[in-house]
């Protein structure tokens, strides 16, 4: 679904007919295809055309971008995505959270893709070493460096990685000259998230709870998280007794457990490679309490992927998400 698509460049050059042959010395001569064979072709200009000049507003301001970026550096787990589902491959990208460096479900579009770094430091002399003719990030991420980013390349910047990804994913497909493709992907997760709404029917009428396992953490994932607006989307809902002043997350200890009872579960872990993700699931798991939840005993607790539910928050996950909903829910 998300392939690579190939660039072409339309080069257009005048023909100027000589009346005569001109012998120009330490220079190659283009030929026409008139019967003379005499007509030389000058240089093609580098200058963008007025109309090839975009002025996007961002995060930052307003950045002039000049006919199609080719060399494209993206700051952001989300951002790679965007790119990726617009058929665009970046010449650096920041490592994914998890993953040795992408995600698996990202990992064969990023071949020959070179690491910049994390969101959180990036590396300057890297991505300057790239020659980029753009690049995007995140204001929340990079605000600090913004300046020296714009000092390499053009830079735009969207505004927050919580709430909705379809606003940033706006923003870069405007960035690189695919709004319309842009707009169409959209258009098209909504139709599916549209059809999956109405065939669910009152499978909806079931509560969900979403359950995050981190380094010495245990989290209830809400309304202002990645899944949380797909969710909304989507017509799940969550638990009653879950309405906590944060919409973001709510952090619980194992005596909290039961505050994740639901008619249906989904938990995913976050582990870097250290172990310490994986061991706390392990041991929420295996407790009495965890053990003793109606949706556990139902067989309704389902573990689903951290960098599709949540880590990666990109366009492509969105939609592989959405594929195992369908599934779940036995949606045709």
């Amino acid at each position: 679904m998300f392939k690579t698509l190939k660039r072409k460049l339309n080069w257009t050059a005048a023909a100027a007919l000589l009346s005569i042959a001109v012998v120009v010395t330490g220079c190659g001569q283009a030929n026409s295809n008139n019967s003379n064979g005499n007509a030389a072709t000058p240089a093609a200009s580098d200058t963008p055309k007025a109309e090839d000049v975009r002025k996007i507003t961002h995060a930052m301001g307003e950045t002039e971008i000049k006919g199609t970026p080719t060399r494209i550096v993206v700051l952001t787990n989300e951002g790679t995505e965007a790119l990726l589902g617009l058929g665009v491959k970046p010449v650096g990208a920041v490592k994914s959270w998890t993953g040795d460096p992408w995600y698996d479900h990202i990992k064969a579009d990023m071949e020959g893709v070179t690491v910049v770094g994390d969101e959180s430091q990036p590396n300057m002399e890297l991505i300057a070493s790239l020659k980029p003719d753009l690049i995007i990030g995140n204001k929340l991420r990079q605000e600090k460096v913004y300046d020296q980013l714009n000092a390499i390349a053009p830079t735009i910047f969207s505004e927050t990685l919580r709430g909705e990804w379809q606003a940033n994913f706006k923003l870069y497909a405007e960035a690189i000259g695919k709004k319309a493709e842009g707009e169409k992907a959209i258009a098209d997760y909504d139709s599916r998230a549209a059809s999956f709404k109405e065939k669910a029917g009152d499978k909806l009428n079931q509560k969900v709870s979403v359950v995050r396992f981190m380094a010495g953490k245990t989290r209830i994932y809400l309304e202002d998280t990645f899944t949380g607006i797909a969710f909304s989307k989507l017509g799940i809902t969550r638990p009653d007794n879950q309405k906590y002043s944060d919409t973001f997350v709510e952090e619980i200890t194992k005596e909290r457990l039961p505050e994740v009872d639901a008619d249906m579960l989904f938990y995913f872990t976050y582990d870097t490679g250290d172990g310490k993700g994986t061991s706390m699931e392990e041991e929420m798991l295996k407790d009495p309490l965890w053990q003793s939840l109606q949706v556990v005993k139902n067989n309704k607790a389902i573990r689903v992927s951290d960098a599709i539910w949540n880590t990666s928050g990109g366009v492509i996950a969105a939609n592989l998400m959405l594929d195992e909903l369908f599934k779940i829910y036995e949606i045709e």
